[in-house]
């Protein structure tokens, strides 16, 4: 069972699963997470392709998702060391005490205290998400193609290029989960055709578009 809603924390979402048993498929959204288990508070790091992680049957996760480049701003550590982990949020603060904190959005208001983020982060990982073309991206955050990589892999774990596939594998996943026909889902997230989205949901996903639709029921 998995519930989410918009969270406390501008721009982010607040979210609660219950373990079911076998496992649960974490797709790739560029995004990063602080949740809440029974044995205490992690940080899931940016996936590039979708992880399988293990649940346990009854387990509850509380959790808020922030929005890409968010998290390693408020961590102080590039997000491309996190890519692919879930560590204990107390691993990656080691000089700073957050207390017995059990709620995701206490922990992360706690985290936003006193921390200016940079909008430039931000802007890239809005024009990214708009389809806007890496170049274009650089030119306007007035960066050189490799300071761009190089931002991007500190903020969002991985190079401006895997976040733009991720991103617009997004685009694409809203309109496979509302019952879009995949070829309509595949021109209005920017795929050149609808073997090209099943390619890259392949890629990224590990499973094919129709395997993405919710269950029917």
């Amino acid at each position: 069972m998995y519930r989410e809603r918009p969270s406390t924390i501008p721009g982010a979402v607040r979210w609660r699963s219950v373990g079911t048993g076998g496992g649960a498929l974490i797709l790739p959204d560029g995004c990063m997470d602080v949740i809440v288990t029974e044995s205490g508070p992690i940080v899931a790091g940016p996936d590039a392709v979708a992880a399988r992680v293990p649940t346990v049957d009854g387990a509850r996760h509380d959790g808020v998702r922030f929005p890409p480049g968010v998290l390693p701003q408020l961590l102080g550590i590039a997000a491309h060391e996190l890519t692919g982990e879930r560590v204990d949020l107390a691993d990656v603060l080691p000089r700073r005490r957050l207390g017995p904190l059990r709620d995701p959005e206490r922990i992360a208001a706690r985290l936003l205290d006193g921390v200016r983020l940079d909008r430039r982060i931000t802007a890239v990982a809005g024009r990214l998400a708009a389809g806007a073309p890496v170049a274009a991206v650089a030119a306007e955050a007035e960066l050189g193609e490799r300071a761009l990589h190089r931002l991007a892999r500190s903020s969002f774990g991985y190079g401006p290029k895997t976040l733009a596939r991720i991103l617009r594998f997004q685009r694409a996943l809203a309109g496979i989960r509302t019952g879009v026909p995949l070829v309509e889902a595949a021109a209005a997230a920017g795929y050149a055709d609808q073997a090209h989205l099943t390619r890259e949901v392949r890629s990224l996903a590990t499973v094919t578009p129709v395997q993405l639709r919710p269950a029917a029921g």
